[in-house]
């Protein structure tokens, strides 16, 4: 039997995460990550935060969002193999994360087990995406 209270997960790992808005909810996801993704994600979200002390924060469809006033900047979501970063307004920064997307302006970062994750350049992104319009959803 399973424990209710305990989130389960698509088959491609993501936690399922009831909607809500704040930290209380994100960190619900990051909790839930499986392995090794949970430190990713602590620190994707510590970087995020440090960046941007007033970042706004929401799970929807079991992502976790940030963003300001005006919109969405970045999700994360887990996959098998990697983690996932998502770049709202991706194709305005520079550098351009590297993997593209059928969504206009959207770009991605995958880290895998074992890479690390480079704060400095998420940062910079972060800082970046602030100067642009966020999305909203």
């Amino acid at each position: 039997m399973t424990d209710p209270k305990r989130p389960t997960h698509s088959s491609s790992t993501n936690p399922y995460i009831p909607k809500g808005d704040g930290d209380a909810v994100v960190q619900a996801y990051i909790a839930a990550m499986p392995g090794w993704k949970s430190a990713l994600g602590r620190e994707i979200d510590a970087t995020v935060e440090e960046a941007f002390p007033e970042v706004r924060k929401q799970v929807r469809w079991n992502t976790p969002f940030y963003g300001k006033d005006d919109g969405w900047l970045l999700a994360m979501y887990c996959f098998k193999t990697y983690v996932q970063i998502t770049f709202l307004t991706g194709a305005s920064l520079d550098p351009v994360p590297p993997k593209a997307s059928k969504v206009e302006g959207t770009r991605y970062l995958d880290i895998f087990e074992g890479e690390a994750l480079d704060r400095e350049q998420l940062a910079s992104w972060v800082r970046q995406a602030l100067e642009l319009p966020g999305q909203q959803l």
